[in-house]
């Protein structure tokens, strides 16, 4: 049991009925837009989620970070 073409047909008529034809490009290109970005937040949450298991590697810049801070911390 699927959607069939009557019940797509039917909701693009009430799409077109609420948003007009001027606004309509408008509305597709938005919904576009929110696809793209839930895409693309689930595949970064499926590399952060791949990547918990591997080890972190540290880069200089946190390094050093967490070295000035920890001497901060001990001039406190």
């Amino acid at each position: 049991m699927g959607i069939g073409v009557w019940q797509v047909v039917l909701v693009l008529v009430i799409v077109l009925i609420i948003f007009g034809a001027g606004k309509l490009p408008k509305v597709m290109g938005d919904v576009a837009k929110g696809v793209k970005n839930f895409k693309s937040g689930m595949a970064e949450e499926v590399t952060d989620s791949s990547s918990d298991s591997k080890p972190v590697e540290n880069t200089s810049a946190q390094v050093s970070e967490s070295a000035e801070n920890k001497e901060d911390s001990v001039k406190s």
